[in-house]
């Protein structure tokens, strides 16, 4: 076996590192902000995390259904920016404008319409002490504000995307780390009313996240609109929203797989977290505590994801079709390899990180196993990232809809239901068992990325 087959030369990761550091960075500094908001929320009381953490999982819906909209045109967007096309570029950013705006003002008629039906499916007191009422109550003041940052975290999102299809990763960066540091300050600020302020508690971390949000999109659409010289593309671009009909149909042929996976995938694990709830509150703050800081950790095998989706599209747009191949299997081992040392500090910090928060020792006990869970399938969960974005990025979008969504609600989705509500089994062997599902999904991945099924040039054929 080669070594030059798997493992790239100093100017490929470079090259790699180049793209995906500053993703690293930015989704590095969100989830560590988001981190310290949920630790700032946790030291106030168990009730007020479980409530934020419950809409949450609500908002987590909506962002990876947006990210899904995006992701339709995105396929288009990096291809045609490897094409050199332009205005074939510019077309797929209307789509994207007039589909997540969409998207956006359904989300806030469901959650303003139904948001306590909704928070109410995670809020299971077994010990009838009458926590589920008061969790609630600052689920809905938290949900209330954070509908308001909506709007401008659509446009911040529209923006990034676009910017990475291009290769440029800085400017997102830039803004989100003025985003997260405009969090962190007003976070503290606001939830324990500090220099004067009052002390808001849940209102208090929804609206610093709705102001860290205006900033974001603001500091990276003027960033945009003053280097038109340099992103060609953005001149004119409000002039009209027309999309040409046979672009925004190809983008919907697709682009709708993959929208509908997004959406159904975080909608199944929106419920696989509400199975897991059924075993009671103290569950949702110890899964709560258990996902903060594994998505710190994550955030290598989703820059890595995203870094194939950017460094593959463009190949594939520009007809290297072998070297698109070979690039993509020397990014699969680097990701997955990186993992396995990051899965191990997971592990270390499992055994200290739930004793900071202010909640039963019951609860720490319990995200510490939740934890090590996690830490251990991480190395699985980065192959199966970088499989879903090999495959995306040559637009087998309907192909993606069985491996991602259509597996959790084929599979997990149905385990978890049954033994959370008809089996004797508690809430760790249950965890433990639907995560394990994922390992026949790498199987799959494995044998579609070997036979090479992603490999296609989606603007060539559009041009011919």
């Amino acid at each position: 076996m080669r070594k030059e087959k798997y493992i790239g030369d100093r100017k490929f990761y470079a090259m790699v590192l180049a793209i995906a550091v500053p993703i690293m960075i930015q989704n590095g500094i969100t989830n560590f902000v988001a981190m310290l908001d949920n630790i700032m929320i946790g030291r106030v009381g168990t009730e007020q995390m479980s409530g934020v953490a419950v809409v949450n999982q609500l908002m987590f819906v909506v962002n990876v259904s947006m990210f899904g909209m995006l992701s339709g045109a995105g396929i288009f967007g990096a291809q045609y920016y490897g094409s050199k096309n332009i205005e074939g570029f510019r077309s797929t950013f209307r789509f994207k404008i007039l589909s997540c705006a969409l998207l956006t003002l359904v989300s806030i008629a469901v959650l303003v319409g139904n948001g306590e039906a909704l928070i109410s499916l995670y809020l299971h007191d077994n010990s009838g002490s009458g926590m589920d009422a008061v969790t609630l109550e600052y689920g809905m003041r938290y949900l209330r504000i954070m509908l308001i940052g909506l709007v401008p975290y659509t446009f911040a999102q529209i923006y990034a995307s676009t910017l990475r299809e291009m290769g440029e990763t800085m400017a997102p960066m830039r803004a989100g780390v003025a985003a997260v540091v405009t969090n962190t300050v007003l976070n503290y600020i606001l939830i324990f009313g500090k220099f004067g302020a009052p002390r808001l508690g849940v209102e208090g971390a929804a609206i610093a996240t709705v102001v860290s949000r205006f900033v974001e999109a603001g500091a990276i659409i003027i960033w945009t609109h003053r280097r038109a010289e340099q992103f060609s593309f953005i001149r004119g671009i409000y002039r009209t929203l027309r999309v040409p009909w046979a672009l925004a149909r190809r983008i919907l042929v697709k682009g709708s797989p993959l929208m509908a996976n997004e959406i159904l995938w975080a909608i199944g694990m929106a419920m696989l977290s509400q199975c897991y709830s059924m075993y009671g509150l103290e569950v949702v703050a110890a899964q709560n505590i258990s996902s903060t800081i594994s998505n710190v950790c994550n955030v290598i095998w989703l820059a890595m994801g995203n870094a194939i989706a950017i460094i593959i599209g463009q190949l594939l747009g520009a007809g290297k079709m072998e070297e698109a191949k070979d690039t993509d299997r020397k990014l699969i081992v680097f990701s997955v390899s990186s993992c396995f040392v990051i899965g191990a500090v997971l592990i270390g910090l499992a055994f200290v990180f739930p004793r900071i928060y202010n909640t039963s020792d019951a609860v720490r006990s319990l995200a510490t196993r939740l934890i090590i869970v996690a830490a251990c399938m991480m190395p699985f969960q980065a192959f199966l990232h970088a499989a879903y974005f090999t495959i995306r990025s040559g637009g087998k979008t309907v192909i993606t809809f069985f491996f991602d969504g259509g597996f959790v609600w084929m599979c997990t989705l149905p385990v978890a239901y049954l033994l959370s509500r008809h089996s004797s089994l508690t809430i760790l062997p249950t965890f433990i068992l639907c995560q394990s599902l994922d390992l026949i999904k790498c199987v799959i991945g494995f044998i579609l990325v070997k036979k090479g099924v992603w490999i296609q040039n989606l603007v060539a054929e559009q041009e011919s």
